[in-house]
């Protein structure tokens, strides 16, 4: 495989860890990697989204643990700190889905650099996702 695509649909800080871990894992096998945020993740790539995310709702209470076990497996725990990382891989490309976007007010001012853009479902799939090997939905 030397091309992967995710679509990530979640803004909790234990369910945003599964698909940024992938995007890492496509990185480590040297593959290009592009990430769709859709639905409440597009929140994710704007300036503070990922600052303040909380466990998912079932899991509520348990952010400290889950923080402290992310750490113990030696990865940041900061999302952010995450994002940052797999765009300087240079191998990592992360869009913002325009409808998502118009629903949950992610503009072009208030992404964060490490967004390529704001991008049609319809351009995404034909684009990327049809173009990867595989395709991811987390």
């Amino acid at each position: 495989m030397s091309k992967l695509a995710i679509i990530v649909r979640e803004d909790a800080y234990d369910r945003i860890l599964t698909p940024l871990s992938f995007a890492y894992l496509g990185v480590a096998s040297d593959m290009e990697v592009d990430m769709l945020f859709v639905n409440w993740a597009a929140r994710v790539l704007t300036k503070g989204g990922a600052e303040n995310l909380k466990v998912s709702k079932e899991h509520e209470g348990s952010d400290e643990m889950v923080k402290a076990k992310v750490a113990e497996a030696g990865l940041p725990t900061d999302i952010y700190e995450i994002i940052k990382a797999l765009k300087a891989t240079g191998k990592v490309r992360m869009y913002v889905c325009s409808l998502a976007a118009s629903i949950f007010g992610v503009t072009k001012e208030n992404l964060v650099p490490e967004a390529e853009d704001i991008v049609g479902a319809t351009w995404f799939l034909l684009e990327k996702a049809e173009k990867a090997d595989t395709v991811l939905t987390l």
